[in-house]
């Protein structure tokens, strides 16, 4: 499981990127020095012979039939963390046969004091207590791996390891079978694994490649079969080998997988619109997914008109930037297999395929309505995914979507009933490929999508593109025994549409092609066709105590990704510099220890520093468990192409931000980690801070509640509010806004057994901002930092409280000169669900569900924590209960 590179976890800071005239020159310098560190040597391979099972084997966790006296003990673990190469507290052995259907593996994980066993349950891929591993590499392609986790629970965990160990991807859920047991001399796991969960080649006999990890609870300790260096580069190619299967076929699988589904969704009653004026509906849904292999090779997943009904909601948050949000995906038959469709352009969430474009909200806004009831989102009518990878080591991914024409109902101003198109019929196509080269140390690739909308017309969605293309193609190549590595990325994109469309894209926030001052790039507003690129490079030292990774990528202002994949904002050229030194071995303080710097520069095409700026941060965790670490980042003077909403660039000052993080021992049944930062302006223009501690209570084995309140202060003298035309020319209005953030998630999970879970979250979230000190932009760009604003003095500005909003008196008479809406808010919203879970059958679920979603917006004052919180108990809002049913039949 991805827990052994749990060094890193605490160095989020990290990916941050910096980039600095000459930094080029600096990496090839910091080469030069470190390439004369001596490479650990890799210790032997060590293999396992297994058996063909000759007598039937009964799962029950005793490891007490015939069959397993066919074969000898494998063993002789050593230690992985903390320590490496050293003997581990208890020994570890284990068995494999197999047949014509199942691998078999049996564990006996040792251990002196067996009433310390700790025993905690979990959801599936908990990965919670005392567990046992196996990754098996039965492609033997020393790239990828399927890993399953045995807890001493019961608890099952499956991962598909790729990319040689940096991506586990958790969603897989293969069907397969574990039992476990405890006695005097420890415990036992016995898996039984179907074949046709596993991928291999069509031959006579096989060479897999194998590895084996234990987790002992109590000692925080990892140990595993074949040694690994925990600062050598890779994880799968590293494997030891299992010999001797022989005679056995790729199965073919075919799963199929109905749902049927009910739910009740009651609101408030609202008497005059006709929509919701009964306080409730009820709603009833049928679906399919299947999986069905059609070679050894070949995967194919499909789904019919699916439903995520018991997918947690997004949080909550407030969005003060010009940029769009990003949320991760929630939904299980796009997470699957999510590794492989994935390519990311830069640092963050910019990807070229974001599952979320498909089934997301519709794009249609009608007019002149007086009530709308409108679709949540775009109903995804089927999608098919096609995977693969065969001996050769040549592996492809194929998503094809079709969404649903949606349509709004509607009550006009005239008081008649219609239907208003919001979504056309859309397709969704996104292609991957790789091919992996000289066991992996070499891997090209390429991934493309397209998006083609049927019949843009209509309520604004003639603005929307006709087809969007984007495509990309990826080298990674490690040298030197995988001790060095360079990385290579090139894009494109293309969009289709009419002008308005084009026109839309050039001027929306991720370009602002019409800011007044920029020199590079103008709206073209006759352009039916708008096509941009992208590229990243980057050389780095991957292995051992001290690493590095230099880089630069850009992104051109016309490349557009939004259709199918995810991008803030383009014009940007990044270079950045990123070291570590790191410890994971035990000293006399610590258990292990992290050190790292980090340093960027980004300009946009036409020169404007847009980003600088140098972090520094170390991490321990001491002898006693505990953790801790801080860090700072130093920000130079910047601009910002965006902040002004299509208003010119303008400069901000320097700023400095501090952090720090202590987390108490994570092996006892309570435990806490608290965070805090600080972020303060030059000139003071910014001042801003925030805490979040998360408590987690381990009641019982089975019962787990965890309590995250987060709270954050921010104070901006220059926020943006709105833009106004005066006498011809265009006023960009800021103030100060003072905004204060309370959230806090709660989540309980309960296990009755293994397969039968009681899971609870819930989010109260309140945000106030009120704003003052309301200025105009004078000189954007001014040297003088004074000088780029102007504020408004009493006499300028009065507040209609009546109305809502302010007026402002340029010309000094009593006629105000314009107006602006009041930009305070007061945000009080709360969303819950309950689920229940029952795996009643390997692979077949019962959900109940109850999901809450109540809100509250006010413009007043009255802002105080005190004033906001009392509002969370009379909060009305949707209540949804739902049952979902789901049977999968193997055939």
């Amino acid at each position: 499981m991805q827990h052994f590179y749990g060094v890193a976890s605490f160095t989020g800071q990290l990916t941050q990127n910096m980039r600095s005239t000459g930094l080029l020159s600096f990496g090839l310098w910091s080469l030069l020095c470190f390439s004369g560190f001596s490479q650990t040597e890799l210790p032997s391979k060590k293999s396992y012979t297994t058996a063909w099972a000759e007598s039937p084997i009964v799962l029950d966790g005793k490891l007490d039939d015939d069959a397993w006296g066919q074969v000898e003990w494998g063993g002789d673990f050593v230690g992985h963390r903390p320590e490496y190469n050293v003997a581990p507290k208890q020994q570890t052995q284990f068995k494999i046969l197999y047949d014509a259907k199942f691998l078999y593996v049996g564990i006996r994980a040792h251990d002196t004091e067996p009433e310390k066993i700790v025993e905690r349950m979990s959801r599936r891929d908990g990965f919670d207590g005392d567990f046992v591993e196996i990754n098996i590499d039965s492609y033997f392609d020393k790239r990828t791996a399927f890993s399953f986790t045995a807890s001493v629970s019961g608890v099952k965990g499956d991962e598909y390891v790729s990319n040689n160990g940096d991506d586990w991807d958790s969603t897989w859920d293969p069907i397969w079978y574990l039992r476990t047991s405890i006695d005097d001399k420890g415990w036992i796991a016995e898996f039984k694994i179907p074949l046709s969960q596993l991928r291999f080649a069509n031959k006579e006999n096989h060479t897999w490649g194998i590895q084996f990890t234990r987790r002992i609870f109590r000692e925080e300790e990892r140990s595993t079969w074949q040694p690994v260096d925990p600062n050598a580069p890779g994880w799968v190619h590293l494997f030891g080998e299992l010999n001797g299967i022989k005679g056995i076929k790729p199965q073919k699988q075919l799963e199929i997988q109905p749902y049927v589904l009910a739910s009740l969704e009651k609101y408030p009653k609202d008497e005059e619109n006709p929509f919701r004026n009964s306080g409730k509906e009820f709603t009833g849904n049928l679906g399919l997914d299947a999986k069905v292999g059609i070679t050894s090779d070949i995967t194919l997943d499909l789904t019919f008109n699916p439903d995520f009904g018991q997918v947690d909601a997004d949080p909550s948050a407030v969005n003060l930037s010009a940029f769009q949000l990003f949320f991760r995906e929630r939904r299980p038959f796009f997470l699957e297999g999510s590794n492989l469709l994935s390519f990311r352009t830069s640092g963050g969430p910019n990807n070229l395929f974001y599952s979320r474009r498909i089934g997301g909200r519709p794009h249609g806004s009608p007019e002149n309505v007086e009530y709308i009831d409108y679709p949540n989102n775009t109903r995804i009518l089927g999608a098919a995914k096609v995977t693969g990878k065969n001996a050769k080591g040549f592996s492809w991914g194929l998503l094809e979507s079709v969404t649903n024409e949606e349509h709004a109902n509607v009550v006009y101003e005239n008081g008649e009933r219609g239907q208003e198109r919001v979504e056309p019929y859309t397709n969704f196509l996104v292609g991957r490929v790789q091919q992996d080269i000289d066991g992996g140390k070499t891997v090209v690739g390429a991934l493309a999508t397209h998006v083609k909308r049927f019949d843009n017309s209509g309520n604004g969605l003639e603005y929307l593109h006709d087809n969007a293309t984007s495509a990309g193609i990826d080298l990674d190549h490690n040298f030197k025994d995988r001790k060095y590595g360079m990385e290579f990325k090139a894009m494109f994109s293309r969009v289709e549409g009419t002008q308005g469309a084009i026109y839309n894209t050039q001027t929306a926030s991720e370009r602002f092609f019409q800011r007044p001052d920029n020199n590079h790039k103008d709206v073209d507003t006759t352009r039916t066709v708008l096509t941009g690129s992208a590229a990243t490079f980057s050389f780095g030292k991957r292995s051992g105590n001290w690493r590095w990774t230099v880089g630069s990528n850009f992104k051109s202002p016309e490349l557009a990704l939004n259709d199918a994949g995810f991008l803030r904002q383009t014009d940007d050229i990044n270079n950045w510099f990123w070291t570590q030194y790191r410890v994971n071995k035990v000293t006399n303080t610590f258990r292990w220890q992290n050190y790292n710097f980090y340093a960027e520069y980004n300009n946009d095409f036409g020169g404007a520093v847009t980003n600088r700026g140098m972090n520094f941060n170390m991490n321990w965790e001491f002898k006693n468990y505990w953790g801790f670490g801080q860090g700072v980042w130093v920000g130079g003077t910047r601009v910002s192409n965006a902040d002004l909403r299509g208003g010119p660039s303008i400069k901000y000052p320097g700023n400095v931000n501090y952090w720090y993080w202590i987390g108490t021992n994570s092996r006892k049944n309570f435990r806490v980690s608290f965070n805090n930062w600080f972020n303060w302006g030059q000139n003071d223009f910014r001042k801003s801070s925030g805490i979040s501690v998360n408590l987690n209570l381990r009641a019982s084995d089975a019962l787990q509640i965890s309590i995250s309140p987060n709270i954050n202060w921010n104070r901006n003298d220059l926020q943006y509010i709105t833009q106004q035309e005066f006498n011809g020319e265009m006023r960009y209005l800021l103030g100060r806004v003072e905004q204060e953030t309370y959230s806090m998630s709660i989540r309980a999970n309960y296990n009755i057994t293994p397969n039968l879970t009681l899971e609870f979250w819930g989010q109260p979230f309140i945000a106030a901002g009120e704003y003052s000190q309301f200025k105009r932009v004078h000189l954007p760009n001014a040297e003088n930092y004074s000088s780029r604003f102007y504020i408004f003095d009493a006499s300028e500005i009065n507040y209609d409280e009546s109305e809502g909003i302010y007026e402002v008196f340029e010309n000094g008479d009593n006629e105000p000169d314009y107006t602006f809406n009041d930009p305070n808010f007061n945000i009080v919203q709360i969303r819950s669900n309950f689920v229940m879970r029952w795996e009643y059958i390997p692979g077949s679920t019962l959900f109940l569900v109850w999901a809450n979603n109540g809100s509250y917006f006010d413009q007043s004052r009255n802002n105080s924590f005190s004033d906001l919180s009392s509002q969370l108990t009379g909060l009305s809002g949707n209540n949804t209960f739902l049952i979902k049913y789901t049977y999968r039949f193997i055939l």
